[in-house]
Order: C-alpha cells, then sequence, then structure tokens
C-alpha cells in the first residue's frame, strides 16, 4: 500500500482553503458599498483571494 506524500495533502489543505475563502460568511463580509482605488471591495477580496491561491499552488507544485 502506497503512503501519502506531503504535496498531496497540501494540496487537500489548499482545496479546503479555497471552499472557504469563497464560501458565503467571508463573502459576506467584503460584500459593501465602499470602494479601493474605484473597484468595491468584493472585487478586490476575490481578485486577491484568486491570486494567493495561484500562488500558493505553484509554490506546492513547484517544490522538489
Amino acid at each position: 500500500m502506497n503512503r501519502p506524500n506531503i504535496k498531496t495533502h497540501r494540496l487537500a489543505a489548499l482545496f479546503v482553503l479555497g471552499t472557504l475563502l469563497f464560501n458565503y460568511p467571508l463573502l459576506a463580509l467584503f460584500n459593501h458599498p465602499a470602494l479601493i482605488g474605484g473597484v468595491p471591495i468584493l472585487y478586490v477580496y476575490a481578485y486577491v483571494a484568486w491570486a494567493l491561491l495561484i500562488v500558493l499552488l505553484v509554490l506546492v507544485i513547484e517544490r522538489t
């Protein structure tokens, strides 16, 4: 029987993190009419969270 490696566990943790970041309670926190640089806060949050997930995925996958 093969033992799952650490990369598999990290990818699963990133999936859970992504699910939590884009779930209703956190999205509701940022759903306000305020603007940051002319962009709604919810859009800024979604972009930053998405970029963070991509960077973390690259770090996990490219790490040897």
